[in-house]
């Protein structure tokens, strides 16, 4: 399992009966976790008194509580090589915060692999919501091509690049439908050195286009593997709400990418519990890279 381990403003102080209670920073949030079926017993005192708790709602959706919490706060985290990155936070619909923190594995790992190329190295990060892995990318040295089909987004995105001391860094922040522009690049001749793809399992673009992962992942693959450079780097898929599990990772990388050598290791992602000291389950990331 790839573990995201190396947080100090992000704890997973516990987790029981369909809920998961975090600490953001100097805030305790309780938000609904589809992984958490066991029944244990909620000892930490935080239970009692969170800061914001989404509530499902046996319709579908649901909804926050506040208990003095800002609307907007901050926290950060440190990439192995030093570098700070810096994430504003504010809860939106559907229990979100505009942070995954499980990602941070991925970010120390590609990370690491950009600062040690020994080149310039020109990354595409496709879905790439509020910019998490376009800002490590971008901190270890990488030029950037961010898309996202929400202009909300995006802002929110180049607000944390600002906040990140990453304002003038080569990002380029674009809205679109991902699939759309990866085949404008094609038709461009544009290449990339990396890849980051983080799909949702249902999505609509900006002009109203239907993403279904089930039809669309594996076209879009394969797209994506005709723009890789005559030297790629690697390339990262992630599942948290697909469902899609690590063998059928690695088996979309290893079936596109096979020409290429190298090798895929695709394994769960999760985060360390402090109170039980199991690690939380958090979808799947399946990781190609050239060695």
């Amino acid at each position: 399992m790839f573990i995201a381990d190396n947080w100090k403003d992000y704890e997973v102080l516990d987790a029981s009966c369909g809920e998961k209670l975090e600490r953001w920073g100097g805030y305790l949030l309780v938000r609904p976790d589809p992984q958490v079926i066991w029944d244990t017993p909620k000892e930490h005192r935080g239970w009692a008194k969170p800061n914001g708790h989404y509530h499902r709602s046996a319709k579908g959706g649901g909804e926050w509580e506040f208990f003095h919490l800002p609307k907007q706060w901050e926290i950060s985290y440190r990439l192995p090589m030093g570098r700070q990155l810096n994430f504003h936070l504010k809860p939106f619909s559907f229990k979100h915060t505009g942070l995954f923190p499980e990602q941070a594995a991925n970010w120390d790992w590609f990370s690491e692999k950009i600062r040690t190329a020994g080149r310039p190295v020109k990354v595409l990060n496709l879905f790439a919501y509020t910019g998490g892995a376009t800002l490590a990318a971008a901190a270890a040295g990488a030029s950037v091509t961010h898309v996202d089909a929400s202009k909300g987004m995006v802002t929110w995105a180049k607000e944390n690049a600002a906040a990140s001391g990453l304002g003038d860094a080569p990002i380029r922040w674009l809205v679109d439908d991902c699939q759309k522009f990866v085949e404008r690049e094609i038709r461009r001749g544009n290449h990339y050195d990396a890849i980051i793809m983080d799909p949702p399992s249902y999505g609509r673009g900006p002009k109203g286009e239907i993403w279904k992962i089930e039809d669309a992942v594996h076209p879009l693959v394969k797209l994506c593997a005709r723009l890789l450079s005559e030297q790629p780097l690697f390339f990262l898929i992630n599942s948290y709400t697909t469902g899609l599990q690590p063998a059928v990772l690695t088996y979309l990388l290893g079936t596109e990418l096979k020409d290429l050598g190298g090798a895929v290791d695709s394994q769960e992602v999760g985060l360390p519990v402090t109170e039980s000291g199991l690690v939380l389950p958090c979808g799947a990331s399946g990781r190609w890279s050239a060695g």
